[in-house]
């Protein structure tokens, strides 16, 4: 059975797509952008504060659904270049305690302003 998650606690969708889709025990989370869903654009400017602004929207997503970061299994990682990788990576590992997800991190042109975008894959037994 499939069923889309939404919540306030995360940016509405910038298209024709659900932020997150439960299909049995799987949750794929669409790509976030850190997008601050209470101001509706991008506040933080460096990596580090996007990192977190995109992680604490895929939080909400995942509290919605009754999932949380343990639950992870898969991660993809866009980020505007492969320079910021170090800083992202720093602030990206203090939302999980062990047993990390599998992640794909690749350096791609993203939209103006933003440096990064998040998609992950989350299974609940």
């Amino acid at each position: 059975m499939k069923k889309t998650v939404n919540t306030e606690g995360a940016p509405k969708p910038l298209g024709p797509y659900s932020q997150a889709v439960r299909a049995g025990k799987l949750l794929f989370i669409s790509g976030q952008l850190p997008i601050d869903p209470k101001e509706g654009k991008i506040t933080a400017r460096d990596i580090t504060g996007q990192t977190v602004q995109v992680m604490e929207n895929i939080k909400a997503i995942m509290q919605t659904a009754g999932y949380d970061f343990s639950e992870v299994v898969q991660t993809n990682v866009y980020l505007s270049s492969m320079a910021l990788f170090s800083e992202f990576n720093s602030a990206y590992a203090k939302y999980f305690n062990k047993d990390f997800p599998a992640r794909a991190t690749v350096g791609t042109q993203l939209a103006a302003g933003v440096l990064i975008e998040i998609s992950m894959v989350a299974y609940k037994e």
